[in-house]
């Protein structure tokens, strides 16, 4: 058996989530340690959704994470096609063969009866499920009433009594109770399938042997193995990752932390960092924090991953990735760094292998070069103060009349013409950095006068 898993985002966000790349991470790696492939499946069958762009950037994150995959929309494959939209015709037919077999029926009932229904169960405090009014009918009238034209959904026929059970890879052996399943609606009155029929029907076509996802599906796993069952199929082994939390403990949501991979990428994060980060987020490497996916995939096992909610911790993944920073090459960051900040100009190497020293160590993300060393290519125009002209002219003077511009010269002649102007050196030095850099934060003063030179930096204070 060639182990195949996947992951089936929607393009209903702005991008690829951040929780949908967390388990696109484990699914890759599974299938890697296993020699086997990793798909991608367009789950787009909730037209009213949709947002323009949205399938083209999930691809976009994935390829800029680093998480290839075998088939999809994007490139093909044998079990084409990959988009859901694209695959009507064989919803329906399965649909209608659970009909057949009596393991589904049309149902006709109006929307207000079934807002009704539910207003009624909520006021009893029962379960929100379909009665099963429809379930009633003889299949030869519901046959008649579908040929005359008649708006139907085809909903799934749950046994009354029994009990449906799994072992989940994770999580071990889960039950639920028949009499507590709704009878979902498989194919809806457009005729495009609902999660459930879309997504078992795709997994057999498709051969995934291993579903891996987010544990706020464990709920729909008996409604799909019911369906496995009904059509006489094997079934994949399941597997339910907890859900990425906010340190409060409350479910990661963009009003709390940034939820799509493009803001990440957006804010410097580097993607060999984030995919670290995510590793760790329920499993854990034995021995050390930092590493790759390479040797993740020599790690991993799945049984490993924790049950308990994850936390997503800003905070952590940036100081991880500022060791991802420390530890890069210096040609590859300086690159890097260029494409990013577009104030950096293209012929700056031999400027960028001095300033990065300076400020390396306290770059925890990309975007943070800027603010430390704009001042380096850009005279300040704003400064976090109003500067003291009489504290410029002390440290201006010093400046001109010392002997060497090197770092342990300027400090002597600042602070020697400190004390004899009966002021604190420290406050020299803080009004030189302000019109210098423009912020009272920086890398170090000294050094980054020895790079700028005596002529900008006299031109700076003049």
């Amino acid at each position: 058996m060639i182990v195949r898993t996947r992951i089936a985002p929607s393009p209903t966000g702005l991008d690829l989530h951040i929780g949908n790349a967390y388990t696109a991470l484990i699914n890759y790696v599974f299938a890697k340690k296993n020699n086997g492939q990793f798909i991608i499946r367009i789950e787009d069958t909730d037209q009213t959704r949709l947002v323009e762009g949205s399938e083209k950037r999930i691809f976009s994150s994935l390829e800029w994470l680093g998480i290839p995959h075998k088939e999809g929309p994007d490139c093909g494959g044998p079990y084409a096609p990959y988009r859901q939209s694209d695959r009507l015709p064989e919803y329906k037919k399965y649909a209608e063969e659970l009909v057949t077999k009596g393991h589904a029926y049309y149902c006709f009932c109006a929307t207000e009866r079934l807002v009704a229904m539910r207003k009624d169960q909520e006021a009893n405090h029962k379960p929100p499920m379909y009665d099963g009014l429809c379930k009633t009918i003889a299949p030869v009238e519901a046959k008649k009433r579908v040929a005359a034209g008649e708006k139907y959904v085809i909903r799934l026929n749950v046994p009354d009594e029994g009990v449906v059970k799994f072992t989940d890879l994770i999580r071990g052996e889960i039950s639920f109770e028949n009499k507590l399943i709704d009878d979902q609606v498989l194919l809806k009155s457009d005729g495009f399938p609902t999660y459930h029929l879309g997504v078992v029907v795709d997994d057999h076509l498709m051969d995934i042997t291993h579903v891996i996802r987010g544990e706020e599906w464990i709920s729909s796993t008996p409604k799909q193995i019911l369906l496995f069952q009904f059509f006489g199929w094997n079934m994949p082994a399941f597997a339910h990752v907890s859900v990425l939390r906010n340190p409060d403990r409350s479910k990661l949501s963009k009003r709390k932390n940034p939820v799509w991979v493009s803001d990440y990428r957006a804010k410097g994060f580097l993607p060999q960092a984030l995919k670290n980060y995510m590793a760790t987020m329920a499993w854990s490497y034995p021995g050390k924090e930092l590493f790759t996916v390479d040797e993740m995939i020599e790690k991993f096992e799945i049984k490993d991953i924790q049950t308990t909610a994850p936390i997503f911790d800003l905070e952590k993944l940036r100081w991880m990735n500022g060791e991802y920073i420390r530890k890069m090459d210096e040609k590859e960051l300086i690159a890097l760094i260029r494409a990013f900040d577009a104030t950096v100009p293209k012929d700056s190497d031999e400027l960028m292998k001095k300033i990065l020293p300076l400020v390396k160590e306290r770059m925890k993300t990309l975007s943070e070069f800027e603010s430390l060393a704009d001042f380096f290519f850009v005279r300040p125009v704003k400064f976090e103060w109003e500067l003291k002209k009489d504290m410029l002219t002390i440290a201006k003077n010093a400046l001109v009349s010392g002997s060497k511009w090197e770092h342990d010269a300027m400090e002597k002649a600042i602070r020697d013409a400190s004390d004899k102007a009966g002021v604190k050196a420290r406050d020299v030095f803080m009004e030189l950095r302000i019109a210098i850099t423009g912020k009272s934060v920086g890398p170090p003063l000294l050094e980054s006068l020895e790079i700028l030179g005596k002529e900008e930096t006299l031109a700076r204070l003049a």
